[in-house]
């Protein structure tokens, strides 16, 4: 016998059927439809529960993106009305309240009650579940619809700025290195014509022109392939922003205030953790290395006050004097007098209702730009 090909015994197994659902009734969510059609005995829909612990409020980190938007209208009274969008990103919902205007016969408040929202032109009655707005769906220039009412979204909080841009793979419209490469695949052929118009808004050769002439340069060259979410972006990064220094002795008291409500005194172990991870004994430690102790131990201090903080304490070569550090922070020993003011330059401080500038930076610095678009000029 020479033929060991094996021979089927066995007859093939038919081929399953494919589960097909029956199409949406309009009663009740369509995910608790659905899932009544799982089993004999009904559950309800689950909830991505890791989402909603990682994306719930925490401290300052309120995990909300917050747009300001407009009416898209021809109507007189109705365009100019203003509206805040919140988006939860701990549940993907949405909230829309309108911004009180006086004088304009329109009482503002609660426009849309929160939930998810579909997105328009899905059939209503179908098997599968509808789309619904994602986070990535609102940024600066989008044009989205919330149940009939057409959006243009023109602003955006800084903390949604801030969030995007650390989170840039999720928001390619915040994302530097992909605008920059979207950028580049569309004026490398003008490369030399694009900076003699730069260098001709500045003709007294300040290396820093305004927003506004920078931002309708990008928009010329472009010929509108960008919204405007992406010209902030660059405009954000290659910004002159407005630095004030901070005092302090106004740090560390705001520091001491979070420390005493938090009970927080493990101050020596605080420091003999420091000064182990200080192998050469120098007195000093890198920025960022001080920064992950400190949260190792739950210092109860928001990022940005412990960055600042860190930052005071730091020299020539961006290195951390530890040991002053936290005696400036121990609160039991190193007491600071409560402040009375805060230095801090507030624009529009008789009107709290306004929306702060989405973009503070007085120039753009565009030599960086052009070189980092085109490469350095020989």
């Amino acid at each position: 016998v020479e033929d060991f090909t094996p021979v089927p015994y066995k007859a093939p197994s038919p081929p399953k059927p494919e589960k097909t659902f029956p199409p949406y009734t309009g009663f009740g969510s369509e995910e608790d439809s659905l899932c009544s059609c799982m089993g004999l005995l009904p559950k309800p829909p689950q909830k991505d529960f890791k989402k909603f612990m990682e994306k719930d409020r925490s401290g300052k980190e309120s995990n909300i993106l917050r747009f300001l938007a407009k009416l898209v209208t021809d109507s007189p009274i109705d365009k100019d009305r203003k509206f805040i969008i919140s988006y939860f990103l701990s549940d993907d919902t949405i909230s829309v309240f309108e911004h009180i205007q006086r004088n304009t016969g329109i009482l503002g408040g609660k426009f849309l009650e929160r939930g998810r929202i579909k997105k328009p032109g899905q059939e209503l009655f179908k098997s599968k579940p509808s789309e619904y707005f994602k986070a990535q769906d609102l940024f600066v220039g989008a044009r989205v619809c919330f149940h009939g009412h057409n959006f243009l979204v023109v602003d955006a909080d800084e903390y949604t700025f801030n969030y995007m841009e650390k989170h840039a793979n999720e928001f390619s419209v915040a994302d530097i290195g992909v605008i920059l490469t979207k950028l580049k695949d569309i004026a490398e052929p003008r490369s030399r014509e694009i900076r003699q118009v730069f260098a001709a808004t500045d003709p007294e050769y300040t290396k820093v022109i305004e927003y506004d002439p920078f931002r309708n340069l990008i928009v010329s060259i472009t010929d509108g392939a960008f919204s405007e979410h992406e010209i902030l972006t660059v405009g954000r990064y290659y910004g002159v922003r407005d630095e004030y220094k901070m005092d302090l002795h106004f740090l560390l008291a705001v520091a001491h205030e979070q420390l005493k409500k938090n009970s927080f005194e493990n101050f020596e172990q605080l420091s003999a953790v420091l000064m182990y991870n200080d192998r050469e004994k120098c007195g000093v430690l890198p920025h960022d290395m001080c920064r992950t102790i400190c949260k190792s131990f739950k210092l109860p201090l928001a990022d940005d006050d412990l960055q600042a903080l860190l930052t005071m304490f730091e020299d020539d070569h961006k290195q951390v004097d530890y040991k002053k550090f936290v005696n400036g922070l121990n609160w039991r020993e190193n007491r600071i007098p409560a402040f009375q003011t805060i230095k801090v330059p507030l624009k529009n401080e008789d009107d709290r209702g306004r929306q702060p500038p989405s973009l503070p930076v007085k120039g753009i610095k565009y030599l960086p730009f052009l070189d980092d678009l085109f490469g350095k000029e020989e």
